[in-house]
């Protein structure tokens, strides 16, 4: 079995870390343009776009810290290794959205009922369309990186910042339209719209989430490399069957049996095992491999049925 300590690291010039706290002084930065935009205009269309970057900033908290746990070495009680912390910490960005939703739901009702006056500067939208500009840039840099870090808490937070920056295209429209026309109803209308989009992007957050707590299985591209390594580094085993394989944040832990001759010594069947363990450490440094030896009558004999002759 390879050890999760030996995994190698994926190659970046920036660490998960460091850009989860590059993720927190973004947030901040456009939280403060985002808010002095409502402030300026009296918008609840702004005032929902600046509280989803407020929620942000809680995310790019939780994600800070989700990383600092997952990558906490395995102890006595977590022998796996912490790595399922930043599947949490997606799915309490979720929640954290979700709650933004309700909260601009309300504002936008008052509004409704209560209708007050706009007043859109053009600095206000501009500083607004500046903090979109700044998501955009950060969101793109979060799921380019995210993804060769294997970083489902970054992947997540980059998604999210994206529906932002659509949310905040919208959001300017909508105010620039509702002060043209006069037809003030745009204004919290536009809010809910932007409601209903974060309530969207919330649930997709938390069931990406919870696929990875439910020990969800690796992509069909993944396996087929998976299954194309163990065959080209097998010679002399007979036949490899029951291959499991579950995600743990960025680490995905693979199991399977490994039929070889009955007659076959502990030391010659240990050594099929290091090859193809050394394979794909190479090929999948991610991955974590543990190889059950079973003799020449066990063959054909696979719970998933999915057989993979070696001879």
């Amino acid at each position: 079995m390879i050890d999760p300590a030996s995994l190698k690291k994926p190659v970046s010039k920036l660490s998960s870390k460091q850009l989860a706290i590059g993720s927190v002084l973004v947030a901040l930065v456009v939280l403060a343009l985002k808010y002095a935009a409502y402030a300026m205009t009296n918008s609840v269309g702004l005032y929902s776009d600046a509280l989803e970057t407020l929620i942000n900033l809680a995310a790019a908290f939780a994600v800070l810290i989700a990383l600092w746990l997952g990558e906490k070495p395995a102890d006595h009680n977590h022998q796996f290794g912490h790595h399922k912390a930043e599947y949490l910490s997606a799915v309490a960005e979720g929640v954290l959205v979700v709650l933004a939703a309700v909260a601009i739901f309300m504002e936008a009702y008052e509004v409704f009922t209560h209708p007050r006056d706009l007043s859109v500067p053009t600095i206000g939208l501009v500083l607004n369309g500046l903090g979109g500009v700044l998501n955009a840039g950060w969101a793109f840099t979060l799921v380019r990186i995210g993804k060769r870090l294997r970083s489902p808490a970054l992947v997540a937070d980059g998604r999210h910042l994206f529906t932002d920056v659509v949310t905040s295209i919208g959001v300017i429209a909508g105010v620039t339209l509702a002060k043209l026309t006069g037809l003030v109803w745009l204004d919290p209308l536009l809010a809910m719209f932007v409601g209903v989009s974060i309530l969207w992007t919330g649930w997709e957050l938390i069931k990406g989430s919870l696929s990875g707590l439910m020990d969800e299985a690796i992509d069909p591209e993944e396996l087929l490399q998976l299954r194309t390594s163990i065959m080209a580094n097998a010679d002399g085993a007979i036949e490899a069957h029951d291959i499991r394989t579950r995600h743990a944040g960025r680490v995905i832990f693979v199991e399977f049996h490994l039929v070889v001759p009955s007659q076959m010594s502990v030391y010659d069947a240990h050594a099929i095992c290091d090859r193809i363990e050394n394979a794909l450490q190479k090929e999948m440094p991610h991955a974590v491999v543990t190889i059950h030896i079973e003799p020449e009558y066990m063959a054909n004999k696979s719970v998933f049925d999915d057989n993979l002759t070696l001879d």
